[in-house]
């Protein structure tokens, strides 16, 4: 369970890893979910639906999508998207953005920043598997019926170049601390190249890949209740106000608002112990 104000959602998560590496799920029941503001994350977000409410994504001038989504990475930069609803129930999957295109059978760059239906890109299978998960009690039921889907769907879709799988665990692995013109070099590719291909297949420019991840690091850090200053400097950034900026950038709000996110305190608990569709556990 997660209690954040008034907030109390039950939580659950799956005993064994998911099949498909780059793989994450979890469970979620809100009885009310208010205004919850989506900060950009480095995982495609995958949510399927099954009970008597309907989750509401507002993002983009008004625009709205209801019931289940697929976001891209990065999703909700400025503050710009909130989710909410009412009798909540459904399970969330992180896709790796290198896994992200063959489990979807579309490239996250297709998504152009925006909330896609599920009934879009998987059409029956959407409605199968909400039914299904309905149909069954249990969260680990729900959790084997999804990942069973993901699995198939995954060895039949297209594959990302592996080289642009390779860059992608690179900034992962070095949280954002990587320079992309280095990473050309070693592959032996223009920048154009790799700039190119990544940004067709991930849905993310490198560059803007780096920034993602690196925030990322930060605002788990500032959750946890590290020091800005502290957490600017071990982040790679040039000092607290270039920190600043950059959650400002991507979050619409300050260091010291961030740190009191529910989307990102929730991650302790929905996420631990999970190998993260990027690479490394949240905190």
């Amino acid at each position: 369970m997660f209690v954040h104000g008034a907030a109390v959602w039950d939580v659950a998560r799956p005993a064994r890893p998911s099949r498909v590496a780059g793989v994450t799920m979890a469970g979620f029941r809100v009885r009310e979910l208010n205004a919850l503001r989506m900060v950009p994350h480095p995982a495609v977000t995958l949510l399927v639906e099954f009970g008597a409410g309907s989750p509401v994504v507002d993002y983009a001038a008004g625009r709205r999508q209801r019931g289940s989504i697929v976001a891209g990475a990065g999703l909700g930069s400025g503050g710009a998207v909130w989710a909410r609803g009412e009798n909540v129930e459904c399970v969330q999957v992180r896709l790796s953005p290198v896994v992200a295109r063959a489990v979807l059978g579309a490239s996250p760059a297709d998504f152009d920043g925006a909330v896609v239906a599920l009934d879009d890109l998987w059409g029956r299978d959407a409605s199968r598997i909400r039914e299904r998960l309905g149909d069954v009690s249990s969260w680990e039921d729900r959790f084997a019926l999804t990942d069973a889907l993901l699995a198939r769907r995954h060895e039949s879709g297209p594959p990302v170049d592996p080289e642009v799988a390779w860059a992608w665990e690179r900034i992962v692995g070095g949280r954002g601390l990587v320079r992309v013109d280095r990473l050309a070099a070693e592959l032996g590719w223009s920048r154009k190249r790799l700039w190119s291909r990544f940004r067709s297949q991930v849905g993310l420019t490198p560059k803007r890949a780096v920034k993602l991840v690196r925030f990322d690091h930060a605002a788990h850090r500032l959750v946890a209740g590290q020091d800005a200053a502290r957490v600017a400097a071990d982040g790679g950034y040039a000092d607290q106000s270039h920190l600043h900026r950059d959650v400002v950038s991507f979050t619409g709000v300050t260091p010291a608002t961030v740190a009191g996110e529910p989307f990102l305190a929730v991650d302790d608990i929905a996420w631990t112990g999970q190998e993260t569709p990027f690479g490394v556990e949240p905190g």
